[in-house]
């Protein structure tokens, strides 16, 4: 099985190389990334991308992808893959 993803294309200001998207520095990025992270099912996290294991429950899926969704303020659209 493939792992799946969620890609995030983010607002203008986030995207690199202006900044490192969802590493960013800034605190309420970092404070978004410690959320994603405290799912178990994440791999990994990259710029524009959560990376989450093959086997995670669509529900799961679809909450986190609504929840990144919902931040307009660093996010345009998520795609979940």
């Amino acid at each position: 099985m493939r792992p799946r993803a969620i890609r995030v294309v983010l607002q203008e200001p986030w995207t690199p190389p202006r900044s490192k998207g969802l590493l960013d520095l800034d605190p309420k990025v970092r404070t978004l990334l410690k959320v994603i992270l405290s799912y178990q099912e994440v791999r990994h996290v990259l710029p524009g991308e959560v990376s989450l294991e093959a086997d995670v429950e669509p529900t799961l899926l679809e909450s986190l992808g609504k929840f990144i969704r919902r931040q307009e303020w660093l996010v345009k659209r998520v795609e979940i893959t």
